[in-house]
């Protein structure tokens, strides 16, 4: 299965998404990881990712596209994969989609997880006391979000109309364990339809 995690930081996809990937064994991609993994490879583009990262500057999409494609194109993507964090902008989508149909892939589910910005802003603030986390102030969190209603909230409407079909809207309010059986739910009937 090849599935996409849309979302507002804080809303639990990340969460939610290793656990799918762990319970019907396919990858969970999240964008940080991905680029994490990639600094081990010793390779030029690891070492043009590590300057740009430990400068502090955003990854450009050119740079991030290839690193995504050579994983979804590796042994470790052959049984599925969920991206998780990507896309998140408009020519990373056109990228991936063209990318997809080179490959003669296709996307069977992309969850898009709806929640009230209130939460989202107390969630991160619980995790940051909870984790002792500096990165999780107000501030931090309420620019993350406009960058995401910016950036990524266009690129889930988009797959929506594009893949209206294999576009679940998610209440990502509720508990972790209802939302992970809603979720399973969707993934089964996703299973039985790719075996008709």
């Amino acid at each position: 299965m090849k599935i996409i995690f849309f979302g507002p930081p804080g809303s639990g996809k990340g969460t939610q998404a290793k656990l799918i990937s762990e319970l019907i064994g396919i990858s969970h991609l999240s964008t940080g990881d991905i680029l994490r993994d990639k600094l081990k490879d010793g390779d030029e583009l690891s070492l043009k990712l590590k300057e740009i990262m430990s400068s502090g500057n955003l990854v450009s999409d050119d740079i991030l596209n290839k690193i995504v494609a050579d994983k979804l194109s590796s042994n470790e993507c052959s049984n599925g994969f969920i991206l998780d964090g990507y896309p998140r902008t408009l020519t990373q989508s056109e990228f991936l989609l063209l990318f997809m149909k080179s490959k003669k892939f296709e996307f069977d589910i992309i969850f898009n997880f709806k929640i009230n910005f209130k939460i989202v802003e107390e969630r991160i603030i619980l995790r940051s006391e909870n984790e002792k986390r500096s990165d999780d102030n107000i501030e931090v969190i309420k620019t993350r979000l406009n960058k995401y209603m910016e950036e990524t909230y266009p690129v889930s409407q988009f797959f929506g109309s594009e893949f209206s079909d294999k576009f679940f809207d998610i209440d990502a309010s509720r508990e972790i364990s209802q939302i992970q059986k809603e979720l399973m739910e969707i993934v089964k009937k996703g299973r039985k339809l790719g075996e008709i």
